[in-house]
């Protein structure tokens, strides 16, 4: 046993799964002349070597045999997701998103400062944002589950019973085994409609072809041979090689197992989306954001707290104010913001047909600037139909189509999809029509050496035609006479290389072509190979996936919406720059699997600038071209539907899947799409900007003013004999303004600001905050110089009035510049705020307003303000709106919109 495949035997999971997973799936390549796969040699040999380099005969294992194997290679099953125990996962949550510690911390520090209220409110607000993720994601642990349901339950192999007593071995029968019993070494039976059980080395074929779609890519089903394949450089795309997760389409075939479960190709797509998430580009920006904050806390509260420990003496005060400062600073409702605006988005994605697993993917969705997509399924709808029916010329020929019909109806066999595809095209009542005039006699079935199939039928007259329809070059081998408009004409070199040039011209349009012959042939009992000659050519018929209705329409809209699309498939690039053709994708640029392959990462991510198509990828080149992209500065949104697109749809920043995907796609999604158009694209790509604006909107308006309230706050404590707002008064400050924030994700977003992809840029934000809040702590000095010089707040004993005064003018002047920031527009004029946010807006303000007057005012240490200080109020209020739009006017000038 030791002979059998060495290299797949490793000391540690990683590497055994890494030793069976084809080159190009390995993340980290040997640059230097890698060795040829394992399964590439075994490809490469004729069959009886290749059993022979497996270490076996292939007549079959013994119980003996199959029980060392399997201790050695452990079950045929795929190895199941290892999760984190509950409180492990919430810990790791609450203890590794910088926001989340902040919170946390200020949560400790306000309960020991004997503010349990707003301890209680920030701990909720956390542990809501990391239950709500948790729950949503842990739906993804599903995927493995539904991966070992698409592999049936048992396979037929060729197994020997246990030797006699005498040492002799007895010939091996046909059992039914359980698949996660197969061993490496099993001989294996296929016949149609089996599902391939493990990766597995073909030995002896019959018509064999087989629908690997889900794992490459072709919308076609592959034939497949037991030969040696000299030429494969990739096992995907070996001619004698069948993966698991593949099924069988026609044909019979024998094969022996060469990987089970985790080492094989399907085992190592299922490990790729089982693993933690990468970090999407919604996930840095908030992450950075938390930190830009936690840099201007680092700074600002120390200072606070040494200013006012100094001018007063009063430590304790000084602490607890420099706490209350941290919490002012801090955005506690971030979390509970960032949740509604993204439910909400979910819910308008929901009432068009589109599913949500992932609330962070509607940001991300907004935020792509590439959109890649797969092919089959995706933009096509997986589904093969006839397309063109012509004569040798090219022109469109019914008659082309009826022998068809004719030849693909009345054939015995199994049909595959070519067949349904002709018979689909033709009409009821040509259908009934030719059935009448004709009637089955026999058949020449087809076989992989002559490529072509043949029917005899029967005219009402007793005549009998002989039709048959197969490979260009092999029918035409069989052809003596041509039919034209004119009439039959001699096959001569001129003619045949016309009908050459119809065929290949409508292969570089990436249709399979098919060619049709027939003759009247003399009635006899049996008819054999020996009757396929003499034919006349009629003509051909081109068989397409077609692009789906709505795709053309699609691709448009994201471009005008700053978009870029680019096609990632393990199709061939012939019909993939068709289909891009007629989806209106322009191809200046396409490159191929194994050129991706020769590539270094930084080669790779300047090519993805310009390259619109990656075709004859597999699954880990998919990855290396999205995380290419992400080097390149890019946010990239991915949309596939089959087995081999769950890495790529794990990868990006969003993940997209369609209502026809298989279950893994589709749960390895953040996204699924259930409109058959494709137009809801440009719609969850605007709700997902209009979401990220209402995001943003929130954050800088909170970062702005907080900002601005704590710069005056260090300002008012180096010359004021008392603090210049109490501790308790600065935390209720807080919680009535970002109560007033809550509704602002029903406001609307300038159309302007969706026209392009939107990312996190904390450069602007910054610059934002900088400019914006040293505006507000320009009135809010106006204000300390009204209190102080004009109503004589300017003594200890006076503290109530003064605090009381900027309490009500801090809140006032930050809840109404929301209107000004919130848009890039003239505020009440040209854009204005959705009715909840204004009314939200307009309750907190008289609340704010009437608390001096309220029983509750001696609890918070506020006073009664005289009624000339409105007036006042009044004008400084309007002075500060008037000066953050001349501000805000000059920074989109400057730096473009905000």
């Amino acid at each position: 046993m030791s002979k059998f495949l060495p290299s797949f035997i490793g000391t540690s999971p990683l590497a055994v799964v890494a030793a069976a997973l084809p080159s190009a799936l390995r993340f980290e390549r040997d640059r230097q002349a890698p060795a040829p796969h394992p399964l590439i040699e075994v490809a490469r040999l004729e069959p009886a070597a290749a059993i022979a380099h497996l270490g076996v005969d292939g007549e079959g294992l013994d119980p003996g045999e199959a029980a060392a194997r399997r201790a050695e290679y452990g079950p045929n099953a795929l190895a199941e997701e290892r999760r984190r125990p509950f409180l492990v996962e919430i810990a790791r949550r609450c203890f590794t998103r910088p926001l989340n510690v902040l919170l946390g911390v200020l949560a400790v520090v306000s309960w020991l400062g004997d503010d349990a209220m707003g301890a209680l409110i920030m701990l909720a607000m956390v542990f809501m944002s990391v239950f709500l993720s948790y729950f949503q994601e842990t739906r993804t642990s599903r995927a493995i589950e539904r991966l070992r349901s698409l592999v049936s339950n048992t396979a037929t192999v060729r197994r020997r019973p246990a030797a006699g007593a005498d040492g002799v071995r007895v010939p091996a029968a046909k059992v039914e085994v359980a698949i996660d019993q197969l061993v490496p070494g099993d001989v294996v039976h296929l016949a149609a409609g089996d599902m391939i059980p493990a990766d597995l080395r073909l030995v002896a074929t019959k018509d064999l072809f087989v629908n690997q779609s889900s794992l490459t890519g072709e919308s076609m089903p592959v034939e497949k041979f037991a030969a040696a394949d000299r030429d494969a450089t990739a096992p995907l795309e070996a001619r004698n090689l069948c993966f698991m997760g593949s099924n069988v389409v026609s044909g019979s075939a024998l094969g022996v197992i060469v990987a089970t479960g985790a080492r094989t190709t399907f085992g190592a797509l299922a490990g790729s989306i089982a693993g933690e998430r990468a970090q999407t580009s919604f996930d840095r920006g908030v992450q950075r954001f938390a930190w830009l904050m936690i840099r201007f806390m680092a700074v600002m509260v120390p200072f606070v707290f040494l200013v006012n420990g100094f001018a007063k003496g009063a430590w304790l005060d000084a602490f607890m104010f420099a706490v209350a400062v941290s919490v002012g600073l801090a955005p506690e409702m971030l979390p509970m913001i960032v949740t509604i605006n993204l439910a909400k988005g979910a819910m308008e994605m929901a009432k068009k047909d589109v599913v949500v697993k992932r609330l962070g993917a509607i940001q991300n969705f907004g935020a792509i600037d590439v959109l890649c997509t797969d092919k089959t399924g995706t933009l096509t709808q997986d589904r093969v139909i006839l397309e063109r029916h012509v004569d040798v010329h090219g022109g469109e020929d019914e008659r082309v189509l009826e022998f068809a019909f004719l030849n693909s109806h009345h054939q015995t066999g199994l049909r595959n999809l070519l067949d349904v595809a002709v018979i689909e095209r033709v009409d009821a009542d040509a259908r009934r029509r030719l059935l009448g005039e004709y009637t089955p006699v026999d058949e020449v079935p087809f076989d992989f050496t002559r490529r072509r199939m043949s029917v005899i039928v029967r005219d009402r007259a007793g005549r009998h035609f002989l039709v048959a329809k197969g490979a260009v070059a092999e029918m035409l081998g069989i052809c003596a006479r041509v039919r034209v408009a004119s009439g039959d004409v001699a096959a001569d070199e001129a003619c045949l290389a016309d009908a050459r040039r119809v065929a290949r011209d409508m292969n570089d349009d990436g249709f399979r072509v098919i060619a049709l012959g027939m003759r009247e042939i003399e009635a006899k009992a049996t008819y054999s190979l020996a009757d396929e000659t003499g034919l006349v050519l009629t003509g051909f018929v081109a068989f397409l996936d077609p692009p789906k209705d709505s795709a053309a329409d699609a691709i448009r809209a994201l471009a005008d919406h700053g978009v870029a699309v680019k096609v990632l498939t393990g199709d061939n690039d012939i019909v993939t720059r068709n289909v891009c053709r007629q989806v209106g994708l322009r191809v200046e640029r396409w490159l191929v699997g194994p050129e991706v392959a020769a590539m270094g990462d930084e080669e790779l991510a300047i090519a993805t600038r310009d390259t619109q198509v990656f075709a004859r990828l597999d699954p880990a080149q998919k990855v290396r071209v999205i995380e290419a992209l992400h080097r390149d500065g890019r946010v990239v949104g991915f949309m596939g539907d089959g087995i081999n697109d769950g890495p790529a749809l794990r990868a990006a920043d969003v993940g997209i899947s369609v209502d026809s995907a298989v279950d893994i796609a589709k749960e390895a999604a953040d996204i699924i799409l259930l409109e058959k158009s494709l137009m809801v694209l440009e719609e969850g790509l605007l709700e997902g900007r209009k979401v990220f604006g209402n995001i943003l909107k929130y954050i800088k308006m909170t970062a702005s003013s907080n900002f601005g309230n704590m710069f005056s706050v260090l300002g008012a404590s180096a010359f004021l004999p008392f603090l210049p707002m109490a501790a308790v008064q600065i935390l209720l400050n807080n919680l009535l303004y970002d109560l007033s924030q809550t509704s602002v994700a029903t406001d609307d977003v300038d159309p302007e600001y969706l026209a392009r992809p939107r990312q996190w840029d904390m450069r602007a934000i910054t610059r934002f905050v900088l400019c914006i809040g040293p505006v507000s702590s320009l009135f809010d000095y106006a204000t300390f110089a009204l209190l102080w010089f004009v109503f004589g707040a300017n003594e200890p004993g006076r503290a109530g009035l003064f605090q009381t005064g900027w309490f009500v003018e801090s809140l006032l002047s930050q809840t109404l510049v929301v209107h000004v920031i919130r848009t890039g527009r003239l505020p009440f004029v040209r854009s204005r705020a959705s009715r909840a946010l204004t009314a939200t807006g307009v309750v907190i303000c008289l609340i704010g307003a009437m608390l001096p007057y309220s029983p509750l005012a001696p609890k918070f240490g506020f006073v009664a303000l005289p009624a000339t200080y409105w007036l006042y109020l009044a004008l400084i209020l309007a002075a500060y709106m008037a000066l953050a739009q001349v501000v805000k006017t000059a920074l989109i000038r400057r730096f473009g919109l905000l």
